[in-house]
């Protein structure tokens, strides 16, 4: 059975593709918000003590006190968010942490412009309201944008995925006669796809599920398999994934046959 994918997770390519992302989740969004807000209050805390002594020592004095200080407060709370945006891609120490990215909401990447603007009213919902208002806007939009990211026209993407298993399966025993005979049609790529992420994840699925839904996934290969072998669901479907590799990668090297002969005929020429 297919998972629906919401609209607002999907992002259109050049070619009118929807390409599915996943957003940066609501707490996660959260955690990485406060590592950033920590970081920026860190930084101002810091120059507070260098100020104490500047002061001690006669460097400052009223005057420029109060300007170093409203300087303390553009460099902790708006330069650093900036700076760190641009000259990482979009991310942060918080969103270093927690695997997100800022991006505009086509997908592309982010610039100085948006930073900007994210970096200006973060200063109203992060810093002056201790991220309430920001707690507030994402609370109530599907990718928990904030009011920066609504005006900027961007989002946090998560970047960080899983590290992908090599799964290779091998032709059962059983099946070793089979696959002399078998004509296997090209399958839709929707069905291929859905048996491939089936035989992925079958050894972590419960045995009742596993067994219903490699029946029901091999009910739609029937129509493309000829003949179908008398064993479980399961096995002919790893027996067509690898009659289907074998095919592909048998198309792929005559194809590199071909182009090697057009190229040797070509340099002969």
């Amino acid at each position: 059975m297919s998972v629906p994918i919401d609209v607002s997770d999907e992002v259109l390519s050049g070619e009118a593709v929807a390409i599915d992302v996943q957003p940066v989740g609501f707490l996660l969004r959260a955690l990485g918000a406060v590592i950033d807000m920590l970081l920026g209050y860190a930084v101002f805390i810091l120059w507070i003590f260098l100020r104490i002594w500047l002061l001690d020592v006669g460097i400052l004095d009223d005057t420029t006190d109060r300007i170093a200080m409203i300087s303390a407060l553009v460099v902790s709370f708006v330069v650093l968010p900036i700076t760190m945006e641009v000259a990482l891609k979009g991310r942060s120490l918080g969103k270093l942490a927690v695997g997100g990215r800022i991006v505009r909401v086509d997908g592309g990447a982010a610039g100085f412009r948006h930073a900007f603007i994210r970096a200006l009213l973060g200063v109203l919902e992060i810093y002056m309201t201790f991220g309430g208002v920001a707690v507030l806007t994402g609370a109530f939009n599907a990718r928990s944008q904030r009011l920066g990211d609504l005006v900027a026209g961007t989002y946090s993407q998560r970047v960080r995925t899983p590290a992908l298993t090599s799964h290779v399966p091998l032709l059962p025993p059983e099946l070793a006669g089979w696959a002399q005979i078998a004509d296997v049609a090209r399958l839709p790529d929707r069905l291929a796809r859905r048996i491939s992420q089936f035989l992925q994840s079958a050894p972590r699925m419960v045995p009742a599920a596993r067994a219903r839904v490699a029946h029901d996934l091999l009910a739609e290969a029937t129509p493309f398999v000829s003949p179908m072998p008398p064993v479980a669901p399961e096995l002919v479907l790893i027996g067509i994934t690898v009659l289907r590799r074998e095919r592909e990668r048998r198309a792929l090297e005559n194809a590199d046959r071909r182009a090697e002969r057009l190229t040797g005929r070509r340099v002969g020429v």
